[in-house]
């Protein structure tokens, strides 16, 4: 339901067992597998998109700067037809350097071992003889100067040219409320009139990618081990037709790119376009699951089944973008010509998003839509986003997407979801689940009536126990992402998130942690064993690393109290000692801005055997991981 989808791993399940008893819980791990497991932008409002010039509102995140004046217009000769708007400036004389800043997204971080990209379109709307110095900087709070550089520009430059200049701070402040600055000095006796557009500012990127990802939190998502990005997001997929989100608005020069007024409220760039998603989950070693719009947008428009037929060309076109062949397909000789001739990894197209909201209509948007796409690309799965099973789809679902948000207990209590669906050749997508309130009669309430502002020991706990049970049913449940994933904790629509940024710093959650544990020690053999109570708060799950023979032994306690167990390994050869990795807390434990590490794992050598006995703490996740043959 969010911009961006969080991962847990392709097809991560587990087996757990439960007690609620204070005498230990016995666990008789089966010696044959079941089954195998399957395997920044720094300016805000930076080219003016999607806002009514002349307005206040226009100038969101711009400040003029000694005595300048600032108005956004609908230029009359714009940077590019994708981009109508521009910044008219007024700079007066004889006042030394005048112009505006931009203030970020609440703030940007200066590092002085960091060299920033910064640019900007511009053009004098009348020709005349001034020729001045324009400066680029970084200034913090107080107006220290923390890095610039300057070019001269000159009024006979009546058509848009740009200017490219390096920012290299001098230092690193501690604080994150620094702004970005454009100065001219105008020393020609009259006031100058200057029209700017498309300004950009990036610091390095992950692996150097223009437009590419913040390193920080791209960083944070590898350490999970992530196999699948679900992309472009859920509802982002539009809230209206004319606003949903369309991949060849997002490729090529950024000049091209109109952007859009997102589902949640504020404009995409869409800088972040289809190229640098495909170019970032090569970088990170990870699988796109794509969606594409198929007639319903999330305002209630439901288009009629006459009308499909351009959207199914637009979805065709952009699955050939991703993986067609250059010589046979102009999307894909776009991608060529963009530097990427070999297609992209794609196996999963999800066709809409949540279309349990437009029921009635699916069935006819689902048998278009996949009918064309199949016979276009036979080799690709598609995912239906209805409930299961209602209404009843043709062709018959490979997969559905399934998404839940809901109290920690009630994840808890329903590890067993799936444990009784039929296996008849179709599996499910945990394509959005969280705990995100503690209580079940106002779940998408307030903070004051138990919505949860970030993940809890409690919600997590109560996630990884519904894990266990995506683990115990991995022949059938394919893939899972926690959701949303990223949220800046200054504009955020959605709590709680998994990954919580600022300007500069980023906050892992509880549930991030869990996601780690789950993700780093999946195995791709899964034991059945002992199953729990379905009313217990102790869950377990027992896999196998096949290739280092490794057991990765995963307990939740969902209690507040500790619990003991014992598994009796069925194995020849168990290693004395192992690993414990612990990720522990109260019920009530967040990592927060405030609070950013109250709980992270912590890894200690335990003993080990064909006996093992165990105590689980109170809102525990546990991984213990010992050699076994």
């Amino acid at each position: 339901m969010t911009l961006f989808k969080a991962w847990f791993v392709a097809g991560v399940t587990l087996l757990y067992v439960a007690s609620g008893g204070l005498a230990a819980t016995t666990v008789t791990v089966n010696g044959s597998p079941s089954h195998s497991i399957p395997s920044t932008l720094l300016l805000q409002n930076r080219a003016f998109q999607q806002v009514t010039p002349r307005t206040s509102a226009a100038l969101n995140a711009w400040h003029a700067f000694n005595g300048a004046t600032l108005t956004v217009i609908a230029d009359s000769q714009p940077v590019s037809s994708a981009l109508p708007n521009s910044l008219q400036v007024q700079f007066p004389s004889g006042r030394g350097a005048v112009g505006f800043s931009n203030e970020g997204f609440w703030g940007i971080k200066v590092d002085s071992s960091w060299t920033y990209d910064a640019s900007l379109y511009y053009k004098f709307p009348t020709s005349s003889s001034f020729s001045g110095t324009l400066t680029l900087s970084l200034r913090n709070a107080a107006g220290q100067t923390l890095a610039s550089n300057s070019t001269t520009i000159r009024g006979s430059q009546t058509s848009w040219a740009q200017v490219h200049l390096t920012l290299k701070p001098s230092s690193t402040p501690s604080a994150l409320n620094n702004q970005f600055f454009v100065t001219i000095d105008n020393n020609s006796g009259s006031t100058q009139t200057v029209n700017f557009a498309m300004f950009s500012l990036f610091p390095p990127t992950f692996k150097n990618r223009p437009n590419g990802m913040r390193i920080d939190i791209a960083e944070a998502l590898v350490e999970m081990g992530p196999s699948f990005f679900r992309f472009p997001g859920g509802n982002n997929l539009g809230q209206t037709v004319a606003t949903r989100w369309q991949w060849n608005a997002t490729v090529g020069p950024l000049l091209n790119r109109p952007g859009r007024v997102g589902d949640w409220g504020y404009v995409n760039t869409d800088g972040l376009g289809l190229l640098e998603y495909l170019q970032f989950f090569e970088d990170a070693n990870m699988e796109p699951i794509m969606a594409v719009w198929s007639g319903y947008a999330l305002g209630g428009t439901n288009l009629p089944e006459n009308q499909l037929a351009p959207y199914i060309q637009q979805a065709i076109d952009q699955i050939n973008f991703v993986i067609g062949d250059p010589s046979k397909s102009a999307p894909a000789a776009l991608r060529a010509s963009l530097g990427h001739p070999q297609p992209f990894n794609l196996r999963y197209i999800e066709v809409g998003n949540e279309d349990f909201f437009a029921s009635g209509t699916y069935p006819y948007r689902w048998r278009d839509f996949v009918g064309n796409l199949s016979a276009a690309f036979p080799q690709l799965h598609f995912i239906a986003t209805t409930n299961a099973w209602n209404p009843l789809l043709s062709p018959t679902p490979q997969h559905y997407d399934v998404h839940v948000y809901q109290t920690p207990s009630w994840f808890a209590q329903n590890s067993f979801y799936y444990d009784g669906f039929q296996r008849n050749g179709t599996t499910y997508f945990e394509g959005e689940y969280a705990a995100i309130s503690t209580n079940s009669s106002d779940l998408f309430g307030s903070p004051a009536t138990g919505r949860l502002l970030f993940p809890t020991m409690q919600g997590s706990t109560g996630e990884a126990a519904f894990m266990t049970g995506l683990e115990r049913n991995a022949d059938i449940v394919f893939a899972a992402s926690y959701a949303p994933l990223l949220q800046h904790v200054n504009g955020t629509q959605w709590t709680p998130d998994l990954i919580s940024f600022d300007a500069g710093r980023v906050f892992k959650s509880t549930s991030f942690y869990t996601q780690k544990l789950f993700s780093l020690n999946k195995g791709d053999q899964y034991f059945p064993s002992t199953l729990p109570s379905r009313t217990g708060t102790l869950f377990w799950s027992v896999t196998r690393t096949s290739s280092t023979g490794t057991l990765n032994i995963k307990i939740v306690n969902t209690a507040g109290s500790a619990q003991d167990i014992t598994f009796q390994l069925p194995f020849n050869n168990v290693a004395s000692s192992g690993t414990l990795t612990q990720l522990k807390g109260s019920a009530t434990t967040a990592n927060s801005p405030s609070t950013p590490s109250a709980a992270v794992p912590v890894t200690s050598t335990i003993s080990t055997g064909k006996t093992l006995n165990f105590s689980a703490p109170g809102f525990s996740v546990n991984v213990i991981n010992v050699k076994a043959s």
